[in-house]
């Protein structure tokens, strides 16, 4: 095997590498929540996972949309180091009917705002946790998210259909969440047990990506064995 064989065979491995990995990390490199999925009437602690997709600039302002047509009337937050957090509060289109109680106004958005240098970088996602309830008696409900960068990018994690391109994220209640989400009802009302349930998926979340990690070195310590391989064979023919 000549010199120009041996570079073929080394460019084309590695790019095999490149494609393998970067296939499935694309596909979920997007803004989501988990869990995906809560019981009606119970107060559902959720987590927004922001990663930056930029490789030349980074996330430093993420803003979620709450319904108006099926508000939650309680909204609080869990406090996320080096950046300041705002639940906006509005006056809605139309009363609505919660329970026995006429709402007219409730949080419409939160804003979580990076102060500088704790920006989201390349490489790295952010996770924002909100406190929601009590959840709405309805099918689902889409938590639409803008994710601005310091370039002055904005990309809005709104679209609805499938295979969207920027999906919004979702909470499933009586609808049932497609198969290709990961995240579990919230089934007790007790915030304890929501913040245990919160960290094991957070913790699953992190094996994932640490599984992703250690594929992709086994696969580029492969494709470095097999070029060596030839390599050795090529000295042992001349």
């Amino acid at each position: 095997m000549n010199r120009n064989t041996l570079t073929k065979s080394t460019i084309a491995i590695f790019a095999g590498v490149a494609m393998a990995v970067a296939v499935p990390l694309a596909a979920s490199a997007h803004v989501s929540i988990n869990p995906n999925a809560a019981v009606a009437g119970s107060y559902s602690l959720v987590t927004f996972k922001v990663p930056n997709e930029s490789a030349t600039a980074a996330t430093n302002k993420v803003e979620v949309s709450l319904p108006t047509d099926t508000p939650f009337t309680s909204v609080s937050y869990v406090p996320v180091t080096g950046w300041t957090t705002e639940i906006v509060r509005e006056t809605l289109p139309e009363p609505v009917e919660v329970g026995e109680s006429e709402i007219t106004e409730a949080a419409t958005s939160v804003i979580w705002t990076a102060d500088s240098g704790s920006e989201i970088i390349s490489g790295q996602l952010q996770q924002f946790a909100l406190s929601l309830g009590p959840v709405p008696d309805t099918g689902s409900i889409a938590l639409p998210a803008e994710q601005t960068y310091t370039d002055g990018t904005v990309v809005s994690w709104s679209e609805t259909e499938d295979d969207a391109e920027h999906p919004a994220p979702v909470l499933y209640i009586n609808d049932s969440a497609p198969s290709d989400h990961h995240g579990a009802a919230t089934t007790d009302d007790d915030h304890a047990e929501e913040d245990t349930d919160t960290a094991t998926t957070s913790d699953a979340g992190t094996d994932d990506v640490l599984a992703r990690i250690l594929g992709l070195a086994g696969l580029v310590l492969g494709a470095v064995g097999l070029v060596l391989g030839i390599t050795a064979r090529r000295k042992n023919a001349a």
